[in-house]
């Protein structure tokens, strides 16, 4: 039983289904950091198979989510699982990429279940060379659900695999290698069949990953992305533009070449990310301590099965991690956080200073379960007021009658107290309260504060629509610009929007926005042609 719960708590995170706005990331990121307390609260009673064991399940199990989606068939399970289009697949993460570095960590993690059972037999003195018939079952379901994701980072991290198992396992346990080659393989085939099995089952034409390999993505390409944060890192080298802040850079900056076409709030890149809003000094210490520590573990030289598996897992969310941000998300802190676990509990036992202090402190074993409650508790308390604050604020987000009772009326009014998620309460009480003479002011700031939040049209256009009202002309044309470059397809739905009245005569200060655009100028009008 107490296994059981144990895998639950390990299990939770990866499986959940449930997620609610104006954040999503918000739930399951609660969730992850209650599991982790209770598996720190009894880190003692916990087992390096059992996480092991738990990273295949829950794997395996999301593989099979992912084939139900693939294949059409979520809405039978709803709301269990996640509920995207037929074609698609990324089991209960919301993301493909996420569901790929899953199905990457319980392949790792499967073989590494393997070399641990071989050599527990081989110290019994046992035949444990021979695969049971459950793991090449399992090893086809993560092969089938990567395959589904149709992720380009999903292959990278199985072609990682293979290279890691063949360093590690030649010429000694030359048959796991062949087993992740088999894995690789049961992957290609799968590439190759999925969209044909797909358009068989439902008639619909799916590219999966070779579509996705050829799709150069336009604006959307990783290139351009990383040009531009190359460029905001090249403007703020030193303390960078702030953390959180690369979604709010993104904006403000005119670029000479391409630009990236989304609102961008992370580089997509865990060393760029760290550059561009803490500045290259930072990055460069950050990432030094870090390859530090790798160089002097040596993992290349390990030849303990559980931590050759502890490092497997963090390549893969390290590989993520330069293509992505899987580390911005609550089950992948926790996996990370385990990994590092087992290769220190796996590291063998030095006389010292630590161990002098470990045994004095077991010795007052009474007051080290008290302190160990009291701060459980605390974590607990801490993350339950988190949560009580967000489900508040989300209510705004709803329809009146999908809100708790408590907040269908004044809603508004009753969020607005909050201290945490106060820019999710701020933001909604701007998209929902006219502009007018009277709040233009008062506005115009929170607008101004907003864009570092989330600089989205509608922020945007508060704030030159205000901008206006206040008659800061030359402040309008300044985001009218930025406007215009960030959001093309947005800004030219806002100017057909004021143009229609402007067209007809009317006079207004919408309309005044209007004017500052070259389109609607009869002569340079000031500002008109002023370096911004």
């Amino acid at each position: 039983m107490q296994n059981c719960i144990l895998a639950a708590f390990l299990l939770l995170p990866w499986l959940s289904p449930y997620t609610a706005g104006p954040t999503p990331n918000v739930w399951p990121w609660l969730l992850s950091a209650l599991c982790s307390v209770f598996l720190w609260l009894f880190r003692r009673r916990l087992d390096p198979g059992l996480v092991t064991l738990a990273w295949v399940l829950a794997a395996v199990v999301s593989a099979l989510i992912g084939l139900v989606q693939y294949f059409g068939l979520a809405p039978a399970l709803s709301p269990w699982i996640n509920q995207p289009q037929a074609g698609e697949a990324y089991a209960n993460l919301r993301q493909r990429n996420q569901f790929a570095t899953l199905t990457s960590i319980g392949l790792a993690a499967l073989i590494g279940w393997l070399a641990l059972r071989e050599k527990l037999a081989e110290q019994q003195q046992m035949q444990g060379w021979l695969m049971p018939w459950w793991a090449y079952g399992f090893a086809l379901l993560l092969a089938l659900g990567n395959a589904a994701s149709s992720s380009r980072t999903g292959l990278l991290q199985w072609g990682l695999i293979a290279l890691l198992c063949a360093w590690w396992f030649l010429p000694r346990r030359r048959h796991l290698l062949v087993f992740a080659v088999q894995a690789v393989l049961a992957y290609g085939l799968a590439v190759l069949l999925l969209p044909w099995l797909l358009a068989l089952a439902t008639g619909m034409q799916s590219g999966g990953l070779f579509g996705r390999l050829v799709d150069s993505t336009g604006c959307s390409s990783r290139k351009i992305l990383w040009s531009n944060v190359l460029t905001l890192i090249a403007d703020k080298p030193w303390l960078g533009w702030g953390w959180g802040q690369l979604d709010y850079a993104h904006f403000i900056t005119l670029y000479a070449g391409p630009r990236f076409c989304e609102i961008l709030d992370n580089a997509h890149n865990l060393p760029l990310q760290l550059a561009v809003e803490l500045g290259i000094p930072a990055a460069v210490v950050i990432c030094g301590v870090l390859g530090w520590l790798t160089w002097r573990a040596r993992p290349w030289r390990e030849t303990n099965p559980l931590r050759q598996m502890a490092w497997a897992v963090l390549a893969v969310i390290g590989l993520h991690s330069l293509l992505e941000y899987p580390l911005w998300y609550g089950p992948f802190q926790m996996t990370a956080v385990l990994a590092a676990w087992l290769l220190f509990a796996s590291r063998e036992a030095k006389p010292g200073l630590n161990q002098a202090f470990s045994s004095k402190f077991k010795q007052n074993s009474l007051f080290s379960h008290y302190l160990r409650a009291l701060i459980a508790i605390i974590m607990i308390v801490t993350l339950a007021a988190v949560a009580v604050s967000y489900y508040r604020v989300s209510q705004i987000y709803l329809p009146p009658d999908k809100r708790s009772a408590a907040y269908r009326e004044g809603t508004l009014a009753k969020v607005q107290g909050s201290w945490m998620f106060r820019e999710q309460a701020r933001f909604a009480y701007l998209s929902i309260t006219p502009l007018t003479p009277d709040n233009a002011a008062a506005l115009h700031a929170m607008a101004i504060e907003l864009l570092h939040y989330s600089p989205e049209p509608r922020v945007i256009e508060k704030v030159i629509e205000s901008a206006v009202m206040l008659g800061r002309n030359d402040e309008a044309l300044y985001y009218l610009l930025r406007y215009r470059a960030a959001f093309p397809k947005e800004h030219a739905r806002w100017v057909r929007q004021n143009a229609a009245p402007l067209a007809s005569g009317t006079q207004g200060w919408p309309q005044a926005v209007l004017m500052l655009e070259p389109a609607f100028l009869p002569f340079p009008g000031p500002g008109a042609r002023r370096a911004v």
